[in-house]
């Protein structure tokens, strides 16, 4: 006898209404999940993959429509018929959810052991004594450290690995019979990463739950599912067993995701290129206690005594964890955070500058953030963002010159040049990150810093990107710092790799080195936990 599905999903579709008509977002999805399987629905974003499993919970927005003829059955039971208070005694009880950004998830204002006891409290008959039991068990079933300390702490007072590990116990207190986790691990680093993950297989083989894992990375998937659906604009493309699927893709969009984790390594530098940036024993302080009397001050150290250089045409990748200094060393060697030490550029020393010398050395100073929805001003048009810098370092070009400029710049990252007035909000995250990408390149610099600039964007559009910046430092000769912790992405572009923890340099040396000969046991333990690298190309670690 064939085992019964725990969850069905038959014609699944769901429209948005929206300002500019009818959206479709999911078009007839059909799946089925099986008790004590680890099921996993994959895509880039706008997918579908979301919209699916919150038409499962019922959480879809106010404007969103599901077909008559969509069915979702748990456990027997029809779920789109029940009403909203019949969807709150299976929500968080018998159907679990993880987030994406647990953050966002929890109340700042409330101390996370009470978050987590509320929901028992609001399905079981305990009392708050019991409750606090209850949460202290998962807490320890979670690894999170000091339960009982932590019980009494507020979210800010956590690292994002660990309120991931909370968000996974208050979705387990009611022992669910299936957990949904929506993107848990998006937003962790990799050895984090790996540890949740690891603690997902592990508490679903003790409660024997089934779980829906929604995801863009395949490393992920390979690491944790039975079996995979793949979606693509809100249709299932394909779906089978994990390794068959693997091994045997069948559809050209599954083939484009398993071959967009990035490959190959950078060209070398041409020999004999010029020394671009040193930095000899930079060290910055945050002031994190003042006693008003300036000797009794405290201090937390986040760069320890770092020394690097950096040659004209070179990318030097810093990887390490969240809180290791990567983003606070890069922003320090350009400037925008005090430090001590000793930092030349171009032979310049930095501190001894004149005021009017540094701010015309800043138009060869560059830098491209993280967040390419944040750093883009939504107010301007696209033309005034790529040429607020000409304003400032070239004022004698009148509007027409800049604007000029500006569609050279938009050509230059594969970008429409006619999109000149148009604002960020009409592309996507891809071509927002281009977008900034030309706002540095418009001043012609000679070092780009580039902070995590693919971690928020797709697989696919990652490889884009990274050849885009590839191809654009070729042409140009621009040297690179670039800071990430996505260990595939800093193999495919560095010359040189720097590994950091805790404000300390651990290891430095060529990519080739640091990946395939790495020496210290934090390097080890970080390829190890990448997902995402081939095992092949790392096997001599």
């Amino acid at each position: 006898m064939s085992p019964r599905p725990i969850l069905e999903v038959h014609n699944l579709s769901v429209n948005f209404k929206t300002n500019d008509g009818i959206v479709d977002a999911v078009k007839n999805a059909s799946f089925e999940l099986f008790e004590r399987e680890t099921l996993a629905i994959v895509g880039e974003s706008g997918s579908g993959k979301s919209v699916s499993t919150n038409a499962v919970m019922q959480l879809l927005p106010k404007n969103a429509i599901v077909d008559s003829k969509s069915q979702i059955i748990f456990e027997g039971e029809p779920l789109l018929t029940k009403s909203e208070q019949a969807m709150q005694t299976i929500r968080g009880d018998r159907i679990g959810m993880i987030f994406q950004e647990p953050m966002t998830s929890l109340n700042p204002f409330m101390r996370v052991g009470i978050q987590v006891a509320e929901a028992i409290m609001c399905h079981r008959p305990v009392s708050r004594k019991q409750a606090k039991q209850k949460v202290l068990e998962l807490f320890n079933l979670v690894h999170l450290p000091n339960p009982q300390q932590g019980y009494s702490k507020y979210p800010h007072e956590f690292s994002g690995g660990q309120l991931q590990r909370i968000m996974i116990a208050m979705a387990l207190i009611n022992e669910p019979d299936i957990l949904i986790a929506d993107e848990p691990t998006t937003a962790l680093d990799v050895t984090v990463q790996a540890e949740v993950l690891n603690l997902i297989k592990e508490i679903q083989a003790k409660m024997g739950m089934a779980i829906l894992f929604i995801t863009h990375d395949l490393g992920v998937v390979k690491h944790l599912a039975d079996r995979v659906i793949v979606m693509c604009k809100g249709e299932v493309v394909e779906q089978g067993q994990c390794h068959h699927v693997f091994a045997n893709p069948e559809h050209d969009y599954t083939k484009m995701l398993i071959d967009s984790v990035p490959k190959g390594n950078k060209d070398p530098i041409e020999l004999g290129a010029p020394l671009l940036l040193k930095a000899e024993d930079v060290s910055v302080k945050f002031l994190i206690k003042s006693h008003f009397i300036p000797s009794k001050n405290q201090y937390f150290e986040a760069v320890k005594g770092i020394s690097l250089e950096l040659k004209q045409g070179e990318t030097l990748g810093i990887v390490g964890e969240s809180g290791s200094g990567k983003s606070t060393l890069g922003r320090a060697l350009i400037g925008l955070l005090p430090s001590k030490g000793y930092i030349t550029f171009k032979g310049q020393n930095m501190e001894t500058l004149l005021s009017k010398e540094k701010f015309a050395l800043k138009k060869d100073i560059q830098m491209v953030f993280q967040d390419p929805y944040g750093s883009l001003s939504p107010r301007m048009t696209v033309g005034d963002i790529i040429t607020e810098g000409l304003t400032v370092h070239q004022p004698q070009l009148n509007h027409s010159e800049r604007m000029q400029r500006a569609r050279r710049a938009l050509e230059e990252v594969r970008l429409d040049p006619h999109s000149i007035n148009r604002y960020p909000h009409e592309f996507s995250g891809g071509q927002r990150q281009r977008i900034a990408i030309a706002r540095a390149l418009i001043l012609e610099p000679s070092f780009i810093l580039l902070d995590e600039p693919t971690s928020a964007l797709d697989r696919s559009v990652q490889l884009t990107v990274i050849d885009l910046l590839k191809d654009i430092q070729k042409k140009h000769n621009i040297g690179f710092l670039f800071i990430s912790h996505d260990l595939s992405v800093v193999k495919a572009l560095s010359d040189r790799v720097l590994v950091m923890q805790k404000g300390t340099v651990m290891e430095q040396g060529t990519a080739e080195e640091i990946f395939h000969s790495p020496k210290h046991d934090y390097t080890k333990k970080l390829i190890e936990a990448s997902f995402d690298l081939d095992p092949k190309e790392t096997e001599a670690a």
